[in-house]
């Protein structure tokens, strides 16, 4: 029978991000790029959905590194990308973050069966009210091993690593951090 499609080559595509379709929001299988040619929609690996739909924005410059392949029974050509990467204008076109702090919380079952979701949210929701949402990264991580005290999560400040804290805690801990800086 063979190989239903053929690989033509790799490819760069260059061009203006119209914006992602395909899939439920946070898991589009598609992007679509505005090329001089015209407009061309480009498969996204599972590994690069979540991470791209949130960090780029439509309008935005982007660089596709990716794989050509033709259907052989269409004859219509198939991209796939391995990367995105925004091409900026200016590379120091977002100002740094005040801090460098991040809270990794744990999304493994273990965490989730012992009150990780609401955990996560209640974390949003805190950090929200005190006005820090914007000055911290959250990360979901897989286990942490520390499953005996789920749900899991560790702040880094800095230098500084607090493990298994509440979100009151987490939320006076960044206020106490900021205005030392």
């Amino acid at each position: 029978m063979g190989n239903k499609y053929l690989t033509l080559s790799e490819l760069n595509l260059e061009g203006q991000l119209l914006g992602f379709v395909g899939g439920d929001p946070g898991k589009y299988k598609y992007l679509q790029l505005a090329v001089p040619s015209g407009n061309v929609e480009i498969k996204l690996p599972k590994e690069l959905r979540r991470s791209l739909s949130s960090s780029l924005v439509p309008g935005q410059q982007v660089r596709v590194c990716g794989h050509s392949k033709l259907d052989s029974r269409t004859s219509k050509i198939k991209i796939k990308a391995y990367r995105v990467t925004p091409i900026d204008a200016c590379p120091n076109q977002d100002l740094p973050p005040e801090t460098e702090a991040r809270i990794m919380v744990c999304q493994k079952s273990g965490c989730l069966k012992r009150g990780g979701k609401g955990f996560l949210s209640e974390l949003e929701k805190t950090l929200s009210d005190h006005g820090l949402l914007d000055k911290v990264t959250i990360e979901h991580t897989g286990c942490q091993k520390c499953c005996s005290s789920a749900p899991n999560c560790v702040l880094e400040v800095g230098k500084k690593k607090y493990k298994n804290i509440q979100p009151e805690a987490i939320a006076s801990l960044l206020e106490s951090h900021l205005t030392q800086e």
